[in-house]
């Protein structure tokens, strides 16, 4: 029924001006031009968008909210660490990261928050 429907993500933001910065101008996404500037909709690969509105309390979650497939997690770790974007390192029983990657045999996983504290992921399938 949905397996044809692009998906969003829709993450909270505090500061909106500081959330699209960085969409913008570190992960490179491109904002949807829209006649308000709450919710923001950005643009991601294959017809999928990030949806961020404010909230003033911000996120509660401690789990990825949102994930990207990419061709090669180790590079673009390198060209978002260029931009400024900091990635986590865990050392927890069934998740441990070298050089900010957890290989897991079919795949490979990198996480960083944004700037208002939302869990995201790049993954190498």
């Amino acid at each position: 029924m949905l397996s044809d429907s692009p998906a969003a993500a829709i993450l909270p933001a505090m500061d909106m001006a500081r959330a699209k910065d960085f969409y913008q101008n570190k992960l490179g996404l491109k904002l949807t031009p829209m006649p308000m500037e709450d919710p923001m909709i950005f643009e991601a690969g294959k017809g999928t968008t990030i949806v961020v509105y404010h909230r003033a309390e911000g996120t509660k979650a401690e789990h990825t909210a949102a994930g990207f497939l990419v061709d090669d997690v180790a590079a673009t770790i390198k060209d978002l660490e260029a931009k400024g974007v900091v990635f986590e390192d865990y050392d927890m029983p069934g998740l441990k990261t070298v050089d900010h990657i957890m290989d897991y045999g079919q795949g490979k996983s990198a996480w960083f928050k944004d700037t208002e504290g939302n869990i995201l992921a790049i993954n190498q399938m």
